[in-house]
C-alpha cells in the first residue's frame, strides 16, 4: 500500500456519516461551509436502530432541509405508558399531535429510511463531499495549524488538513481517543435483546410506547410503522430466544398460533450503558453523538441528543470560520450540551429503574421514590416531557437579575405557522438560519443596530398572522422583544416596559466581528419599547 504525501485542505472534516454526521454537514452547507465526510461503509446500515424522535429534533431536521421528506415516513405516537407485570397501566405520559416546535411531540420512524433521506440531501449539496469505504487511522491536533486527518482506502493512505474536525464516529470513537477523552460511567449497564418485526397479524397496541415495569421480565414495545413493530427484552442470561421462546415473549401483544406473515427483521443483543465523555473538545476537534455520550434507550433520546449536538455546534463553528467570531464561542458547545446530555441520560436511567427495579442495595428505596412520583398528579408527565430544559446562564444565555423576561431566556422560541406577505409558512422558514429578533412594538434604533451587527432578521409581530401565539408567549414572559440564536434559543430579552439595553452582555464580545461591531454605548430609543395595551 502506497502512502500519499500530498494533502487537501477543507474547512470542516466529519468522521462518520451516520445521522449525526450527515445532519451536521447539511447544517453547515446551509451556511455555506464546505465539508468532507469520511465513512467506513459505502451505504447506510440496513437494519433499524433508532425509532423515535421528538418535536424539537424534527425542527432540527427542518433546519437541515429534510423535514418534508421526513414527514412522509414519520408516524406520530400517542406517548408513553408504564405497565405492571400484568400489563395494567400504572402511568401514562401523553404526547400531543402539535408540540411547541410545530410538530408532533413524538414521532416513530425507521432509521435506514431517515439515513437515505439525509444521504439524498447530501448528494444535492455541492458543499458536501462524502467519501465512503475509507478508514480513518489518525486525527492529530497541531499547536498552531489545521487538524491533520489520515485515512486509508484501496489506493493507500491520504492526508486531509481541516480547520475543524467533528468526531461523529460512535461509541468506539477513534476521535475520542485522539483527544484523550475517557468515559465517565453513570452507573447503568444491562443486556437487552432487541427484536424488530414486520407482520400482517393483528397486534394489540395503543399507538405509543409500552414499558413493562417487571423486575423479572422488563420489556419495551412500540409500533414503528404500518406493519413494523419493535420489542426489547432484558434477557441477562442464556442464549438468544429461539422461535418458541420469542412466541412466548410477545404473546401479550400478538397471537402467533395461526400461520401468517411474521418476519423477524433483526434480533440482536445489546448492552445498554449510561456514559458521558469527560471532555468533548480539544482545540478544533469536537465530539458529537455517541462519541460524546451513551444513554439507555428507554425515553427514545439517543439519536435526538446527537442531533441536538450538531445543531448547537454548527452555527457557532460557521460563525467562527466565516465571520471571525471569537474562538471562545466554541467553548459554549460543551458547556451547554454536556449538562443537557447528562440530564437526559439520568431521565433514561430513572425510567430503567422504574422498569427493572434496579439491581443493587438501593433498589428498594428507588422503587419507593418512583412509586411516589408516579402517584403525584402532573409530576410524572412533566418529567417525561422535560427532555430539553432551559440552558443555564452562560456567555450565550443572558439571565437578568430581575424577573421580567427571565422565564424565556435559555428556552426555545415556539414555532407557530405564520403568514407574511400573503404566504403561510413555519416561523423558522421565515426567519432564516441566522440570528433573529422578535419584537412586539417597532424596533428601536439600538435594537435595529444590534440586528444589523448580528445579521439578524427582525420580525415585528403586529399584524403577523400567527393567531397571536408569539405575542401571547412574549406577554406571558413579560418581554417586549427577544434575541433568538440560530438554534432558536432565547439569548436575551428586553423586558416589558423597560428601557432599551446596551449590548454589553457576555454574548456581545463572543459574536463580535470587526466588520460589523455591536453597539456598545447606551442610547435613548426614539420611542421606548412597550407592549401595546391589551
Amino acid at each position: 500500500m502506497t502512502a500519499q504525501h500530498d494533502s487537501t485542505h477543507v474547512p470542516v472534516l466529519i468522521v462518520g456519516a451516520g445521522p449525526v454526521g450527515v445532519t451536521a454537514a447539511l447544517l453547515l452547507a446551509r451556511r455555506g461551509v464546505r465539508t468532507v465526510i469520511l465513512e467506513r461503509h459505502h451505504d447506510v446500515y440496513p437494519l433499524p436502530r433508532a425509532v423515535a424522535t421528538d418535536d424539537e429534533v424534527r425542527r432540527i431536521l427542518q433546519a437541515a432541509g429534510v423535514q418534508e421528506e421526513f414527514a412522509a415516513i414519520a408516524r406520530p405516537a400517542r406517548g408513553l405508558r408504564l405497565l405492571d407485570a400484568r400489563h395494567r397501566v400504572m402511568a401514562e405520559f401523553p404526547r400531543t399531535a402539535q408540540g411547541a416546535h410545530g410538530f408532533p411531540q413524538t414521532s416513530m420512524f425507521d432509521q435506514p429510511e431517515l439515513e437515505r433521506i439525509l444521504r439524498r440531501a447530501l448528494a444535492r449539496a455541492p458543499e458536501c463531499d462524502l467519501r465512503g469505504g475509507v478508514e480513518v487511522v489518525a486525527v492529530e491536533q497541531t499547536d498552531d495549524g489545521p487538524v491533520r486527518v489520515t485515512y486509508r482506502d484501496d489506493t493507500g493512505e491520504h492526508l486531509v488538513r481541516a480547520d475543524a474536525v467533528l468526531g461523529c464516529d460512535g461509541a468506539n470513537s477513534l476521535t475520542r481517543d485522539a483527544i484523550g477523552a475517557v468515559w465517565e460511567d453513570l452507573r447503568f449497564k444491562e443486556q437487552w435483546t432487541v427484536v424488530d418485526v414486520r407482520t400482517s397479524l393483528p397486534v394489540r397496541c395503543w399507538e405509543g410506547v409500552d414499558q413493562i415495569c417487571d423486575p423479572r421480565q422488563p420489556a419495551t414495545f412500540m409500533r414503528v410503522g404500518d406493519d413494523r413493530y419493535r420489542w426489547e427484552f432484558r434477557l441477562e442470561n442464556g442464549p438468544e430466544p429461539d422461535d418458541e421462546r420469542l412466541r412466548e415473549l410477545i404473546a401479550p401483544w400478538v397471537d402467533r398460533t395461526r400461520p401468517a406473515d411474521f418476519e423477524v427483521l433483526r434480533q440482536a443483543r445489546y448492552t445498554f450503558r449510561a456514559r458521558v465523555a469527560d471532555r468533548w473538545r480539544l482545540g478544533r476537534v469536537f465530539l458529537l453523538g455517541d462519541a460524546a455520550h451513551l444513554t439507555p434507550p428507554f425515553i427514545g433520546q439517543g439519536l435526538c441528543a446527537g442531533l441536538r449536538d450538531a445543531y448547537n455546534l454548527t452555527w457557532k463553528l460557521a460563525r467562527v470560520l466565516q465571520q471571525g467570531a471569537d474562538e471562545r464561542l466554541l467553548d459554549t458547545y460543551e458547556s451547554e450540551r454536556k449538562p443537557h446530555a447528562r440530564h437526559v441520560i439520568r431521565l433514561a436511567v430513572a425510567m430503567g429503574w422504574a422498569m427493572t427495579g434496579g439491581q443493587d442495595s438501593a433498589a428498594a428505596i428507588r422503587r419507593g421514590v418512583l412509586s411516589t412520583v408516579l402517584r403525584t398528579p402532573g409530576l410524572g408527565p412533566a418529567a417525561a416531557r422535560d427532555f430539553s430544559p432551559a440552558l443555564a446562564a452562560g456567555p450565550l444565555v443572558h439571565r437578568r437579575t430581575h424577573g421580567a423576561g427571565r422565564r424565556l431566556v435559555g428556552r426555545h422560541c415556539p414555532q407557530p405557522w405564520v403568514t407574511a406577505h400573503g404566504h403561510r409558512t413555519r416561523l423558522d422558514d421565515l426567519l432564516g438560519s441566522s440570528f433573529a429578533i422578535v419584537t412586539v412594538p417597532p424596533p428601536s434604533p439600538t435594537l435595529q443596530a444590534i440586528a444589523n451587527a448580528l445579521g439578524a432578521r427582525t420580525l415585528h409581530t403586529t399584524g403577523l398572522g400567527d393567531d397571536g401565539r408569539l405575542i401571547t408567549w412574549l406577554r406571558e414572559g413579560r418581554a417586549d422583544a427577544v434575541i433568538l440564536r440560530p438554534d432558536r434559543v432565547v439569548m436575551d430579552v428586553i423586558p416589558s416596559g423597560g428601557r432599551d439595553f446596551t449590548a454589553t452582555a457576555a454574548w456581545a464580545p463572543l459574536l463580535h466581528s470587526a466588520r460589523t461591531p455591536l453597539p456598545s454605548r447606551r442610547t435613548t430609543p426614539a420611542s421606548p419599547l412597550r407592549s401595546p395595551a391589551p
